[in-house]
């Protein structure tokens, strides 16, 4: 299927500065075109993945992805959904921000070969300009008026929005121009809420040519839930592409438990599957929803693009784990990623099995220890134990660290040596 055409069955496209001119120019040639994300934090998060998969597949159809992480706007703020100015971070701490960013994104794009990715840092370009000139050689192109019509700016007059921020879209334009000179870059993809920062970016190179121009901007919509709730968010917070933030078994989780509502919206915007792949399972969501097949798929898709297949089959097996009970053959490593939310208790060495069940608040009683562990409640490491003078010994650590204690069919408790 024609790049754009897919994209839109997708329901990528939210926004184009001109659609017939873009179309035109893809037929005609392969190009370069860049999406970039400011260093706000150490790690990006779902929710900025669209863009950045949306310009993977320009890659995948002969174009060339100039991926950029703003060193520079990063120091400044990007006012767009803001109600007030944002805590300004210092340099060090911008610049290891885009370093940890860098390497997150270096594992979704291909560097190699003719329509390689490209990396950029807009501090590179940015850091030595002096005030002088930019005043003189940008700040004239862009005009006031112009600028107050964008409705990141205009949202934030009453509130007040400092000279700092105000100045933001210009950076941003800067961008585009220095990408248009330097790598003959012609389109920006970027969220919906870029649209005044990309459109500033071609009136500044309208401007600073005298030669015909063409470049063009495309915005991806907001990802939304089907309940209205915020995407990419759970009680813990943010998914983060991050291992350390959020564990692979927890990535794979966020996806697995995606409603049927979302699943085919999320299948098209977030994964590579082709369209009668995404149509096979979109069947499967109204014919058997009970397989969750498509769960499934966005679940490996995701969490193998992210964190490689090592990862997700870990995560896989981690989940099978949890499901069955059997939960004797999880690795340390494994334990501490499909544990790390669930109620933990510290031991000091050997203990009688009923005491643990009182001190780690898994029974309420020594009376009802007893009860849980005659009936048959009680699991160690996967295995019932109705023995109630059991001691938890060196034999029932996992890698001498852990000993998993469950109650019931869903209550685990992870003890810790």
């Amino acid at each position: 299927m024609e790049l754009l055409e897919d994209l839109k069955w997708r329901g990528i496209i939210y926004q184009q500065t001109d659609e017939e001119g873009l179309k035109a120019l893809l037929e005609k040639e392969k190009i370069s075109l860049y999406c970039g994300t400011d260093p706000s934090a150490d790690s990006l998060h779902i929710g900025h993945l669209v863009p950045f998969l949306t310009l993977k597949r320009f890659q995948q159809h002969g174009h060339r992805p100039i991926v950029l992480v703003g060193g520079a706007t990063g120091l400044i703020g990007d006012p767009s959904g803001k109600s007030e100015e944002r805590k300004l971070q210092t340099i060090e701490a911008v610049q290891k921000n885009a370093e940890s960013i860098k390497k997150q994104l270096a594992a979704i794009f291909n560097f190699e070969g003719e329509n390689g990715a490209i990396m950029v840092n807009n501090y590179d370009w940015t850091s030595s300009m002096n005030v002088i000139t930019f005043l003189r050689d940008i700040g004239k192109h862009i005009g006031i008026n112009y600028m107050l019509a964008k409705d990141t700016i205009a949202s934030r007059l009453e509130t007040g929005i400092s000279f700092t921020e105000f100045t933001y879209t210009i950076l941003q334009a800067m961008d585009f121009n220095y990408l248009y000179d330097h790598y003959d870059c012609k389109l920006q993809i970027g969220g919906s809420d870029q649209w005044g920062n990309i459109t500033s970016g071609l009136e500044l190179i309208r401007k600073m040519h005298t030669e015909e121009t063409k470049a063009f901007g495309l915005t991806i919509p907001l990802v939304t839930k089907a309940d209205g709730t915020k995407f990419g968010k759970t009680e813990g917070g943010a998914i983060w592409l991050d291992p350390e933030k959020t564990t692979p078994y927890e990535f794979y989780q966020f996806w697995i438990n995606t409603a049927d509502a979302d699943v085919v919206k999320y299948l098209k915007y977030f994964t590579f599957l082709t369209r009668e792949e995404i149509e096979q399972l979109e069947v499967s969501v109204q014919e058997e929803p009970h397989l969750r097949k498509a769960q499934k798929a966005l679940a490996e898709e995701m969490t193998r693009l992210i964190h490689g297949e090592e990862a997700l089959q870990q995560a896989i097996k981690i989940s099978q784990a949890l499901f069955s009970g059997d939960v004797k053959n999880l690795t340390a490593t494994e334990i501490r990623q499909g544990f790390k939310e669930m109620p933990s208790y510290e031991a000091a060495g050997e203990e009688n099995l009923v005491d643990l069940l009182v001190a780690a608040k898994i029974s309420p009683s020594k009376r009802q220890a007893r009860e849980d562990i005659t009936n048959g409640a009680i699991s160690v490491n996967g295995e019932k134990v109705t023995d109630s003078t059991y001691v938890l010994q060196e034999k029932d650590r996992i890698e001498g660290q852990f000993t998993i204690i469950r109650r019931g069919k869903k209550k685990y408790t992870l003890i810790k040596y």
